[in-house]
C-alpha cells in the first residue's frame, strides 16, 4: 500500500480522534482544531510496542506497525505508544516480542492537546520543545505556527535523524537538535515558548537562560512519588511564578545520555518492623491523584512501587526510601500498613491526608509553582498559604 493510500485511509480516523478530543474540551481552539486535523499520526509512529503478558508471565513488548489500513485505527487511539526501546536492554524473545526499557513515545494526545493550550501561541511565536521523540508534537507545532519557528531537542542523535526524516517527508523542516534539553538550546537562542515533553525533576538553570521576560514553560515536573503539569511566566527578574494545571500526564524522564536510564544506588531494604491499622489505605493512595502529588512534595526521594504478595498475589502499594525504610497497604481487603525502617515514613503519609481531606481535598490546579531567580522552588497552597520547599 502507498503511503498516498495510507494518508486517505488514516483521514476518517484523525477526524475521528480530533473530534474526541473536542468533546473532551482538551481543543478549545481553531488552531489547534486545525493541526490535529491535518498532521498523520501514523507518519511519526510507523511501528510502536504495547505491553503484554507471556505465557510464562513475562511483561514483553509486542511491536506493531502503521503499514496497513488494518493498524490505521490502532494508530489513532488516544493512548501512548512507545515508539523505541533502549537497545543495551532490549532483547527478542519471540517474533515481534520484545524485553526491554522504554526511551522514546508518542504521547496520549488528550495530554499534548491541553499542553499546546496553554502555550496560547500567536503567529510568530518561537517555541522550544524539549524531548522530540517521534516527532508528532513538532508537527503539530510546524502546523500550527510554521517551521521556522519551532526548535526541538532530544538527547539521542538517532531518535533526532528519524524526526528529522518523518516531518521532511511531509513538508516540514524545523531546527533539530541532538542534545541535553535540561541545559538548554546549544546555540543560546531565547525563546517566547518552552514545552516539554519528557519529566523534568526541576525547571533548570539550563531552560531558564531560554527564557525571556513572558517567556511561558509548561512542562511536566517530576517528584518522585507522582509528576504534575505546571505552566508558568517569567518575570522581568528571572522568577518563573504559575501553577498545576487542571490537566496531568505521565512522561517518560529525561536522560543525561542517549541509552538507558542510570540505575539507581538503593540501600537494602530494611526487614519487616511492624504491621498496624492506618487512617489512609493503599486504595486511598492510588485513587487520590492531587493527594500522591503533595505527598511526593513531602517525602523527596521516595519511590512508589506496586508489591505483589508472593504467597497470595495480592496487591499493595509499597513506598521506599533510598535509606532502605519502606511502608506498604493493600490496595484491597483490611486498611492496614506494614513498614520496616523508620516508622516516621507511613506517618508522613497519614499526616499529609489528614491536612489535605480537612481542607477539602483541594485538586492540583489549586497549588502555584514558584521557581525564584536563585533556583529555589516550592510549592504553595492558594487558601491555607501552606508551602513545600522543592
Amino acid at each position: 500500500m502507498s503511503s498516498t493510500t495510507i494518508s486517505d485511509a488514516a483521514r476518517v480516523h484523525r477526524e475521528a480522534l480530533v473530534e474526541h478530543l473536542k468533546s473532551e474540551n482538551v481543543i478549545q481552539s481553531d488552531a489547534w482544531h486545525r493541526a490535529f486535523s491535518i498532521v498523520p499520526r501514523e507518519v511519526f509512529v510507523p511501528r510502536w510496542y504495547e505491553q503484554e503478558a507471556t505465557d510464562k508471565g513475562i511483561s514483553a513488548w509486542r511491536e506493531h506497525d502503521a503499514t496497513s489500513d488494518d493498524s490505521l485505527p490502532l494508530v489513532y487511539r488516544d493512548v501512548t505508544l512507545v515508539t523505541s526501546l533502549d537497545p543495551d536492554t532490549a532483547e527478542q524473545i519471540d517474533t515481534g516480542l520484545w524485553t526491554g526499557i522504554p526511551t522514546s513515545s508518542s504521547t496520549l494526545p488528550s495530554v499534548l492537546a491541553p499542553m499546546l493550550e496553554e502555550l496560547e501561541v500567536e503567529d510568530g511565536t518561537t517555541v522550544l520543545h524539549v524531548g522530540t521523540g517521534p516527532g508528532y508534537l513538532v508537527a503539530l507545532l510546524c502546523a500550527r505556527l510554521g517551521d521556522r519557528f519551532v526548535y526541538s531537542m532530544d538527547i539521542d542523535p538517532a531518535i533526532v535523524r528519524a524526526a528529522q526524516q518523518r516531518l521532511a517527508s511531509i513538508g516540514y523542516e524545523p531546527h533539530l537538535v541532538s542534545d541535553d534539553g535540561r541545559e538548554g538550546y546549544p546555540t543560546g537562542e531565547q525563546f517566547d515558548r518552552i514545552i516539554s515533553t519528557c519529566s523534568l525533576p526541576e525547571i533548570t538553570d539550563g531552560l531558564m537562560r531560554c527564557t525571556k521576560p513572558g517567556t511561558v514553560i509548561v512542562t511536566n515536573l517530576g517528584f518522585g512519588i507522582e509528576s504534575g503539569v505546571v505552566r508558568v511566566v517569567v518575570d522581568d527578574a528571572g522568577r518563573a511564578s504559575g501553577g498545576f494545571t487542571d490537566h496531568g500526564g505521565t512522561f517518560m524522564p529525561a536522560r543525561g545520555t542517549a541509552q538507558t536510564y542510570p540505575v539507581k544506588e538503593r540501600a537494602e531494604l530494611a526487614g519487616e518492623a511492624s504491621t498496624r491499622t492506618t487512617s489512609v489505605s493503599g486504595a486511598d493512595f492510588r485513587a487520590n491523584y492531587t493527594f500522591r502529588l503533595l505527598l511526593a512534595a513531602e517525602l523527596r526521594g521516595a519511590e512508589f512501587v506496586y508489591h505483589s504478595d508472593p504467597a497470595t498475589g495480592a496487591l499493595s502499594i509499597q513506598l521506599q526510601q533510598p535509606d532502605g525504610a519502606w511502608a506498604r497497604s493493600p490496595i484491597a481487603g483490611e486498611q492496614t500498613v506494614t513498614y520496616g525502617g523508620a516508622p516516621s515514613l507511613w506517618r508522613t503519609v497519614e499526616q499529609t491526608w489528614a491536612w489535605w481531606t480537612e481542607e477539602g481535598k483541594p485538586e492540583q490546579e489549586q497549588f502555584d509553582y514558584v521557581r525564584e531567580a536563585d533556583g529555589s522552588a516550592y510549592i504553595t497552597h492558594h487558601n491555607s498559604g501552606r508551602r513545600w520547599n522543592l
